[in-house]
């Protein structure tokens, strides 16, 4: 749902506390524009723009940690990491045009969530100006130093209602040798769990419609996608397990991405509510409430 609003557009964190601090009306926070509308309308006079946010600030590929600005996308973020043969495996549903600092906000996880981390488990701190301009940073740049790691926490998921987010230290994983991806043909439900819970566990194994089985070029009522990786020989034997379960037919990695924009869940949040605890959170943080107010309904 798109609302016309004037535009903010801070260059650095001191002019993005100063806007929170002065703004009585409230803000509606947007990074590379894909926010996902989450079934209430926010109820604000100005709209954020995080786009100064953006761009790789550190990155230091032997210690598995980069550093990006909140407004980086999904697909920047692939882009540096997969040159130095390391990825950050956010890979949330949608697509990789969205920017970083909102995956973490709403803490969207994707089909690999359960074998490569969610959002809380990838971030290693942050930097964020929470309702009352001042400015957080929280955790840090390295998997040691994990002090204010709990506020790093609660800020993930908040959907912008605590703080804006400008920056977020990241943990990364080095990109397995073998990375292959399956479309299976005949297997049914029962088979593909009990090749997910044996020795060729896959990064992600997810049910076709016909439909989308058609998108990707094939025709079945029983399809699968699956995602194995680690090393050639044990691709290799995972590729003969599959094989013996039903047609077993190599797709490239990118029929992820239609995966990931066509199976995406619906976020409705009309009928959210704070708790008490929530409340006295909301309130210590962003007690005029400024920041995407509305969104989450209510504090009382």
């Amino acid at each position: 749902m798109s609302i016309s609003r004037p535009t903010l557009r801070p260059h650095h964190v001191d002019e993005l506390a100063a806007i929170i601090r002065e703004n009585a009306d409230g803000l509606r926070v947007r990074g590379a524009g894909g926010w996902m509308y989450a079934g209430q309308p926010v109820r604000a006079s100005h709209e954020l723009h995080l786009d100064a946010f953006s761009g790789v600030r550190s990155y230091t590929p032997g210690d598995l940690t980069i550093s990006v600005g909140a407004a980086t996308t999904l697909a920047e973020l692939d882009a540096c990491t997969r040159a130095q043969g390391q990825w950050c495996p956010l890979l949330a549903w949608g697509d990789d045009s969205g920017s970083v600092g909102a995956t973490i906000a709403t803490a969207t996880s994707g089909p690999f969530a359960d074998s490569l981390g969610r959002p809380r488990d990838l971030v290693l701190g942050l930097e964020c100006v929470d309702g009352r301009g001042r400015v957080i940073r929280a955790g840090g740049r390295v998997v040691k130093n994990v002090a204010g790691f709990d506020l790093t926490r609660l800020v993930t998921g908040s959907w912008g209602t605590l703080a804006v987010i400008t920056e977020l230290h990241l943990r990364l994983r080095a990109r397995p040798v073998a990375d292959r991806t399956y479309y299976i043909d005949g297997a049914s439900a029962e088979q593909i769990r009990a090749f997910a819970r044996g020795a060729f566990a896959p990064l992600a194994a997810v049910p076709l419609s016909g439909e989308l089985a058609r998108t990707l070029g094939h025709s079945s009522h029983a399809a699968w996608l699956l995602r194995v990786a680690g090393n050639p020989a044990f691709v290799g034997a995972a590729q003969t397990a599959l094989a013996s379960l039903g047609a077993c037919v190599e797709m490239p990695e990118s029929a992820w991405g239609l995966v990931r924009r066509e199976l995406a869940p619906a976020t409705p949040l009309a009928g959210w509510q704070w708790s008490p605890l929530a409340a006295r959170v909301k309130r210590a943080f962003d007690p005029r409430d400024v920041l995407n107010p509305g969104l989450l309904g209510t504090a009382a």
